[in-house]
């Protein structure tokens, strides 16, 4: 089942399947290492759901729930 990590609840994991949307956006998400097939799992949530926080490769990684939208993930 895939999903985009916007949608990802506290403590559900999943791996990377692609990295959507283009240029400047795309670029910055691979420099922090959201790469097709990294696996990653939702640690925290704002209480208005933005940010969210995930581990990912070993580390602790903040993103904008905008950002979180161009992450499609496979559970």
């Amino acid at each position: 089942m895939k999903k985009l990590l916007s949608e990802f609840t506290v403590g559900e994991s999943g791996k990377i399947v692609a990295v959507l949307g283009e240029g400047r956006i795309r670029r910055r998400l691979f420099d922090m290492g959201v790469t097709p097939g990294a696996v990653l799992t939702m640690r925290k949530k704002a209480p208005l759901g933005d940010p969210i926080e995930v581990t990912i490769r070993g580390y602790e990684l903040t993103l904008r729930k905008t950002e979180a939208e161009f992450v499609e993930v496979e559970i």
